[in-house]
């Protein structure tokens, strides 16, 4: 049975800026949608749609990326809370937390941060803020690399680097997902790249504590996701209780882009019965 999808848009206020979100379907379970770095809201393009029959499903721009304001210098901040002054401004008890690569690591803060207000936490292609190894260190420097070529070049010579990076170029098995990343890249500011962060981590950081997560948790990979995300999808698996990990075969970091219909399956399966 189809249900009537709503679909709305705005900004919400955040200390010191605003965030904009958009919001589709209905129903008593709210999901959230937190996207990757070099992007926006656009990285959940194709599961929207998906989800919208079954839930409501906001999915925002975090600050600094898409239409979201930039931070501005010497006004702390942090991701988690932003997202809890979204739930709040929406009026949302709890949701189910949702984020990839970057994303990811803004869930699994927000898990720790406001435990009560997470439904459940899905991670995907993970990062885990405060998680060092020699693939983590291997991927900060081809960061790097993309923020010098910002920094002495512009924006074009930043996107060429990111997408060339060994790293993230290898993971990448099918070209037209990269070139639609790149597309959304491409209206990307670089603001991270050229300005230093008044943000402020969570505190102890969360590579040290996933122990703490209760809620129910899926982790989502690719068979050749980075290095470095495949580290933490397994941390993830032996440190949270109950976690399931999802590893998706032929499939790269873009695996919600690339694999979507399978990807949606997972997701969808897991949301519902949480």
């Amino acid at each position: 049975m189809s249900h009537p999808i709503a679909a709305e848009s705005g900004f919400v206020p955040v200390a010191n800026g605003q965030l904009y979100f958009e919001s589709s379907g209905s129903g008593p379970d709210t999901v959230v949608l937190i996207h990757g770095n070099a992007g926006d809201r656009r990285h959940w393009t194709t599961q929207v749609p998906a989800l919208a029959p079954h839930m409501k499903v906001i999915a925002y721009d975090v600050r600094g990326f898409g239409r979201s304001s930039v931070p501005v210098a010497d006004a702390a901040y942090s991701d988690f809370d932003d997202l809890l002054a979204l739930l709040d401004a929406l009026r949302i008890d709890a949701a189910h937390i949702v984020g990839w690569s970057m994303g990811a690591g803004i869930a699994t803060d927000f898990a720790l941060a406001h435990g009560a207000r997470t439904r459940s936490l899905v991670a995907v292609g993970p990062w885990i803020n405060g998680h060092a190894s020699e693939a983590v260190s291997t991927f900060i420097g081809e960061l790097g690399v993309v923020a010098r070529a910002f920094q002495s070049e512009g924006q074009n010579a930043a996107l060429d680097a990111w997408m060339a990076s060994p790293g993230f170029a290898a993971s990448i098995l099918d070209p037209a997902m990269g070139a639609e990343f790149r597309r959304i890249a491409a209206d990307y500011s670089w603001w991270a790249m050229g300005n230093r962060s008044p943000q402020q981590p969570l505190s102890p950081g969360a590579a040290d504590r996933l122990a703490e997560i209760a809620a129910p948790t899926l982790v989502l990979t690719a068979e050749a996701d980075l290095p470095a995300c495949l580290e933490c999808a397994d941390l993830l698996q032996a440190s949270i209780a109950g976690a399931v990990k999802v590893v998706m075969p032929g499939t790269g970091h873009l695996l919600q882009m690339e694999a979507p219909e399978a990807f949606n399956g997972h997701l969808l399966n897991f949301l519902q019965s949480n």
